[in-house]
């Protein structure tokens, strides 16, 4: 394939804790010894080589060792928008030098930990997990005075700002196609330049890859564009934010797809793509029942979902920014810790027949760690029998209080939560706990030490 496409430079790619792009770069000429031995870096890659306000490396120190990150040649595929370079996902491993347990596994690899996680679920139900992610985000630009605005309008649903965005979203298509993501639907939502284009749904750690992908598409089209790719979650105080629903279905059976594409922007590659199989949620249903009824598996599935929603807030709702989105009530994001057949205003929502939306996860979540939390949370309802209790239909935005409970509303909150409940926190095991939680619990303190425009807006002449 190198070969043939005259690729000249490979970017080797795995995703931090806080779910952002780190790898290092090589000549293509150096493939095929680099992709067997691995590529070094510092164990601290994983937390973004970052220190926490005191000055301390989180995660790892420098005294640590070097990961391996070896690359996955399946996931090996050309940049449409400069072809003499690739990119490949790596998975992580200790190094072959440590004193203990050289050459295991990384367990602060949340893409390796999604791919064990998953393994051990289907093999303990017979059953599989799909998701399928809508990606909201915005597109933005800074007026004459520096302010950001978005280049489109906040028109829901409004063809006219597609045609605003027309140009860019064309371009992320392309390049999505080019890089194996099955472009479905989209439309332009609540706030300014806000768009959602979907991909098919596949298997936690191939939809979380092409997540992943997604979000570089969208900065290189950035980029060409000259504008800016946003995935904050609530840039406009006072409208909709920008949140990554989880839709989630369990499946036995099924194969592999192989699907041969060529474009203008690529030669021929392979997209696999889960496909056939039986759906679990959608059979054993009794005869006249409501179509949204769930049956006895999907009963156990909400029920873990619903029973760890706390725990799960941390992984979804995983930034102090994250909770703006959640309390700006009445713009479409969820506020109670409960399930409902179409209702919004709960964590969970049984959108379909066929699948359950979690709602919580915004546009900043790490998906590896995400899927890998609902896995742990699906596996305890299943082997449980967990129930959910009943589903509710209230309106958790009116002033009536809805009697179902809240959501943690910041995320001090939420990681306390998350301490608290020890499935959750099996589903990131060995290091992956503590490098999450020592990156998020900094983070928190960083926020709670910050003096802020607010502080002179509510404090300057509180007491004169």
């Amino acid at each position: 394939m190198i070969d043939k496409l005259d690729i000249q430079y490979i970017y080797v790619q795995f995703v931090s804790v806080t779910g952002r792009v780190v790898g290092k770069g090589m000549p293509a000429s150096r493939w095929e010894d680099l992709a067997t031995r691995g590529v070094q870096m510092v164990y601290g890659a994983v937390a973004n080589v970052a220190t926490d306000r005191r000055g301390r490396y989180l995660g790892y120190g420098p005294e640590a060792s070097e990961l391996i990150a070896i690359p996955e040649p399946e996931t090996f595929a050309q940049l449409p928008w400069d072809g003499r370079v690739a990119r490949v996902f790596a998975r992580l491993f200790r190094n072959r030098e440590e004193a203990e347990n050289p050459g295991a596994a990384l367990s602060s690899d949340c893409r390796g930990n999604l791919a064990r996680q998953h393994a051990a679920f289907a093999e303990r139900h017979g059953t599989h997990l799909r998701v399928g992610t809508e990606p909201e985000m915005m597109w933005l630009r800074r007026n004459a005075g520096n302010e950001l605005v978005g280049v489109s309008k906040p028109y829901c649903y409004h063809v006219d700002q597609l045609e605003e965005l027309r140009d860019i979203s064309m371009r992320v298509l392309t390049y999505g196609q080019a890089l194996g993501l099955e472009m479905i639907q989209g439309d332009h939502e609540d706030a300014p330049g806000q768009l959602e284009l979907n991909f098919r749904f596949d298997d936690p750690l191939r939809n979380a890859d092409r997540l992943i992908t997604y979000r570089q598409i969208c900065r290189q089209v950035a980029r060409e564009f000259g504008v800016i790719a946003c995935f904050m979650t609530k840039p406009f105080p006072g409208l909709s934010a920008s949140g990554c629903h989880h839709n989630l279905s369990l499946w036995r059976g099924g194969d592999d797809e192989t699907i041969a594409r060529e474009t203008e922007t690529t030669v021929p590659g392979v997209r696999r793509y889960r496909t056939g199989g039986v759906n679990l949620l959608v059979g054993d249903r009794a005869v006249g029942s409501n179509p949204l009824q769930l049956n006895d598996i999907g009963q156990r599935m909400v029920g873990g979902v619903v029973t760890h929603l706390p725990a799960l807030t941390a992984l979804a709702a995983s930034t102090v920014h994250s909770y703006r989105r959640l309390w700006d009530t009445g713009f479409w994001a969820p506020l109670t810790a409960g399930w409902g057949f179409q209702n919004r205003t709960s964590a969970v929502r049984v959108s379909a027949p066929d699948r359950v939306e979690y709602r919580t996860a915004d546009s900043m979540v790490n998906p590896y760690l995400m899927a890998a939390g609902l896995l742990a949370a699906m596996d305890d309802g299943l082997v449980n029998n967990l129930d959910p209790g009943p589903p509710s239909s209230a309106n958790s935005y009116d002033s009536t209080p809805d009697p179902q409970p809240t959501l943690p509303m910041n995320l001090g909150a939420a990681l306390t939560a998350l301490d608290r409940d020890e499935v959750l926190r099996a589903a990131l095991p060995g290091d992956m706990y503590r490098v999450y939680t020592a990156h998020k619990r900094d983070e928190w303190e960083r926020f709670l030490a910050t003096t802020s425009e607010w502080d002179f807006d509510f404090y300057l002449d509180y007491v004169s």
